[in-house]
């Protein structure tokens, strides 16, 4: 699969934007571990045009983790012009529109999810980028915002005419937010649709590496989207082109698994500090399936969650190394 002039190889499988979780030490191990493209935290287009400092750090790019797609949202059209024009400087492949974002704060004020009550508006945000930047430019929504208003198969036509070069879709509406199960069934209908031209890209509940063929072969997507299921497990990459490739997975260890734990880590507090560096880790260690359902862990978790000092959480990584994944579990 191509997007413009990038070529992505077979059955490519991207790691999602995601605020707080894609920074560009998980996007390199994402990269490394077999993700074909990775993008960055979505970036306000106002807080851009601000020259915010918390939100310009999120341009930094590792010439490694290409190619790297740099997501923007905003809800004016002057804006998100000037807002992609600086992240034209910041050289990504591929620049992304968040019109899919569910949270209050960003579809409560108009902007993400919240494009889809406002379609004409939506549109023309998505011209005008198009023509502002040289850069391929790129587009994430949803189905629509509600159930009775699941409007992405006429919605995709549109967004093809606007020039973008590609199109992800989540299988949810904005009135779901993340609940329930996502539904692929209007992604396959834009697939099949043969006035439908660009690469589609599909996202939503994707978890397992079977889960991940069964969408490439059911609704014949060209590229799919990991989002919530590659937090604390990178290594979900490895596993599911492994099986893309091959029909077959052999796992990484638990000891491979937690070493990207620990970089992860390391790298996060030598990006930030100490202190916030272990914050901003905390919920890949909350969420990472290495842990679960480890026998009395209850209070090992508790004091890892809680450790602020890097010292300390090692101690606390060596202790669980030592007492959990070295033992009983690894010789099933």
């Amino acid at each position: 699969m191509k997007i413009a002039d990038i070529d992505l190889g077979e059955h490519p499988v991207l790691l999602a934007p995601m605020e707080d979780v894609t920074d560009p030490s998980f996007r390199l191990i994402c990269r490394e571990m077999g993700a074909c493209m990775v993008y960055t935290e979505f970036v306000s287009a106002e807080a851009l045009v601000r020259d915010i400092r918390s939100t310009t750090r999120k341009l930094q790019i590792n010439e490694a983790e290409r190619p790297v797609a740099i997501q923007i949202y905003g809800r004016e059209p002057e804006a998100m012009v000037e807002a992609a024009k600086i992240v034209e400087q910041a050289r990504p492949d591929i620049i992304d529109i968040n019109f899919g974002c569910p949270v209050k704060k960003v579809a409560g004020k108009g902007a993400g999810a919240g494009m889809l009550r406002d379609i004409p508006k939506l549109l023309a945000i998505t011209e005008t980028v198009v023509n502002a930047v040289s850069l391929p430019v790129t587009v994430k929504t949803r189905l629509g915002w509600d159930c009775e208003n699941k409007i992405i198969p006429q919605l995709a036509l549109e967004l093809q005419k606007c020039g973008i070069a590609a199109l992800t879709v989540h299988g949810r509406t904005r009135s779901q937010m993340y609940t329930g199960e996502a539904d692929w069934t209007l992604i396959g209908e834009i697939a099949r649709n043969p006035e439908f031209r660009l690469p589609l890209i599909g996202n939503g509940d994707v978890k397992t590496p079977e889960g991940c063929a069964a969408a490439f072969d059911k609704f014949a997507v060209d590229a799919v989207m990991v989002g919530r299921a590659a937090i604390g497990a990178p290594w979900i990459f490895h596993d599911i082109r492994q099986y893309l490739d091959t029909g077959s997975c052999t796992p990484l260890s638990d000891a491979e698994k937690l070493a990207l734990l620990r970089r992860q880590i390391r790298e996060s507090i030598e990006r930030i500090d100490e202190y916030r560096g272990i914050l901003h880790i905390r919920r890949h260690l909350a969420a990472t399936p290495l842990f679960k359902g480890l026998p009395d862990f209850r209070d090992t978790r508790i004091r890892m969650l809680r450790a602020d000092t890097f010292s300390e959480l090692s101690l606390i990584l060596d202790e669980v190394e030592d007492k959990f994944l070295g033992g009983p579990r690894n010789t099933l």
